[in-house]
């Protein structure tokens, strides 16, 4: 009997498995095909190498080169500004605070952090923004987009690093290695691959956010040529696609998507090359 029951947990725990994972790549599958669907009709040469013209709304020429550069740039440089950021302090929780109870505190403000929508993210930019006197631009809407990722990229690179063997660790200190040099030549070479999964996680969230570079970076038809004038981006370039009545420019907005889908998908071809050259190097 108890064998049976226990067939039968197994059976419904398997179906439960097998659904789950149907629902995520049907809703992938679904997405995607959307997307294609009634982005690619639309998607053409001048749209992606050029800036929008005169009547662009409204279903005339031109293209979204000003949002495909505003994203990049905006995505780009928030994410080696986090960086900047997040490396030192995912190191210090692993390596110097492991075991403090500050180290808990500090994981706890980044989960709630993670959690916090990004509007608010935004709002706060744009209060940050009003207090110094400064406009929407590109640099308010890095430093806001460097802010959103940060809890993202500190946190998977905490949980990368602690899969280092504590055997390694300890070795380098019996070989006289400092904290510090056991942080930069051992922990570093050996979580690449999770470190470039973060960064990539937070790029992902930082190019695909459209809440909080609304009132941060603001938008324009022009490529950015200046850190304080304001930058388009391809989320906002959606939104305010479908925002129209126009059916031709409301399939250039699922052009625009795809685009965007794309671009993340290039990156995460890269990142898993990449990460797999550095995985050659790992201990396990």
């Amino acid at each position: 009997m108890t064998r049976r029951k226990a067939k039968i947990e197994e059976a419904v725990f398997k179906a439960l498995m097998i659904g789950s994972t149907a629902a995520v790549l049907g809703s992938l599958a679904l997405i995607l095909g959307t997307v294609v669907w009634r982005g690619l009709p639309a998607l053409n040469l001048d749209m992606v190498t050029q800036t929008p013209k005169g009547g662009y709304y409204l279903g005339k020429e031109g293209g979204i080169l000003n949002a495909i550069v505003g994203s990049l740039y905006l995505a780009g440089g928030a994410t080696a500004l986090s960086l900047l950021a997040s490396l030192p302090i995912a190191l210090y929780l692993q390596v110097y605070a492991a075991r403090s109870r500050w180290a808990d505190v500090a994981r706890l403000a980044l989960d709630v952090l993670w959690g916090v929508p990004s509007i608010v993210y935004g709002a706060f930019g744009f209060i940050i923004m009003l207090w110094l006197g400064i406009r929407a631009s590109l640099l308010a809407g890095i430093i806001t987009l460097a802010i959103l990722e940060l809890p993202i990229m500190v946190r998977a690179m905490d949980e990368a690093i602690a899969m280092v063997p504590s055997a390694l660790k300890e070795a380098s200190y019996a070989l006289g290695a400092t904290r510090l040099e056991t942080a930069v030549r051992v922990i570093l070479r050996q979580t690449a691959p999770g470190l470039l999964t973060g960064v990539l996680l937070a790029f992902g969230r930082g190019i695909g956010d459209a809440a909080s570079v609304l009132f941060t970076a603001g938008y324009t038809d022009r490529l950015p040529d200046s850190l304080l004038g304001p930058a388009a981006s391809l989320p906002l370039a959606v939104f305010f696609q479908l925002g129209t009545p126009f059916p031709a420019v409301q399939d250039r907005a699922y052009a625009s998507a795809l685009v965007l889908t794309a671009i993340i998908l290039a990156l995460s071809l890269i990142s898993r090359a990449l990460a797999g050259r550095f995985a050659r190097h790992v201990i396990r």
